[in-house]
């Protein structure tokens, strides 16, 4: 589970059912027996927390590697790294530096990998963002998500998760700042990406992070005068032109991409965007390394994205969704 790009939206409808489901506290033995491996280079509150209380809840034992050994490709190579914990555990939950570092892990471990973070996506954040938009609107048609700020990680995951659940995206970034034209010869990122803060027009979502993402914090103070525009307040809120949410995926830099006034007010959501991490990151590792668990009923899956769709878990577990 290295990015969201690997889900029909079956299969996102069936994970995202299965997500509300572990609110009343299903599946408490889907990881009975289960041993994973926790691996972080990058500082984590929510992530790390979330994924040691679900392992724990759902009966599986975390086994967090220290700061030494979760640097990758120091004290030894990636390959051996994935194929000395495959002799041990029944998976591995790694954030990370590279997106490619990632990919390489998945290619020579034998046992499911779950991308916690990485440069590229952050795909477990992105499924409690649609559960929580879900948890709101209980339907998605007509419903539009402005993303403002720098392009990064998070917007890309929300972007395809947006997809998945038919809900329209729209990109709200700087020039230089936006999603990928592509290179010669390669797709770019194919985004409504626009330059001006009145694009959030009719938005029912206004989703915003920091300006300087973890490894980019020597540009926080060149980047300050280029976002300063696009800092979400209530004057960006109210151009929205309709009741609307916000959202951030935590942790905020207060005053500076979101003022104190819109996060703590009435229509923020970002604290229940936290608490759908940990039902969210259940329902991936159910998926990916259950003991015993029957598929979903099809009259509720179909009932979320009015599509039909079944999560083959086993073909899951075996890596067939990898990248």
């Amino acid at each position: 589970m290295l990015a969201l790009s690997q889900l029909s939206r079956p299969q996102f409808a069936d994970l995202l059912f299965l997500a509300g489901a572990q609110r009343s506290g299903r599946c408490e033995y889907a990881l009975a027996g289960k041993n994973l491996a926790l691996i972080f280079e990058k500082p984590s509150l929510r992530t790390r927390v979330t994924f040691e209380v679900a392992i724990r809840q759902l009966g599986g034992w975390p086994i967090l590697l220290g700061s030494i050994e979760s640097r990758l490709g120091e004290r030894e190579s990636i390959p051996d790294l994935a194929r000395n914990l495959s002799l041990w555990v029944d998976g591995i939950v790694a954030r990370v530096f590279k997106h490619a570092d990632l990919e390489e892990m998945a290619s020579f471990a034998t046992v499911p990998v779950i991308n916690a973070l990485s440069d590229w996506e952050h795909p477990c954040q992105a499924v409690a963002d649609v559960l929580t938009l879900w948890d709101v609107w209980r339907d998605f048609e007509g419903k539009i998500v402005a993303y403002v700020g720098d392009w990064n990680n998070v917007s890309r995951s929300l972007w395809k998760a947006c997809e998945l659940a038919g809900i329209s995206f729209r990109a709200i970034c700087p020039r230089a700042f936006g999603p990928s034209p592509g290179e010669p010869g390669e797709p770019g990122e194919n985004v409504a990406w626009f330059t001006e803060t009145d694009a959030v027009e009719g938005a029912g979502a206004i989703y915003t992070d920091v300006w300087a993402s973890m490894g980019k914090e020597h540009e926080l103070q060149e980047r300050i005068e280029v976002f300063r525009p696009y800092q979400v307040n209530e004057r960006l809120m109210a151009k929205a032109g309709r009741p609307g949410v916000l959202m951030h995926c935590l942790p905020a830099h207060r005053g500076l991409e979101v003022t104190d006034p819109v996060i703590d007010s009435y229509y923020s959501l970002v604290f229940r965007q936290a608490a759908n991490r940990l039902p969210s990151e259940k329902a991936i590792l159910i998926s990916l390394l259950e003991n015993d668990h029957e598929a979903t009923s099809e009259e509720s899956r179909a009932g979320l994205f009015r599509g039909p769709g079944h999560v083959d878990h086993h073909s899951m577990a075996q890596g067939k969704l990898w990248v």
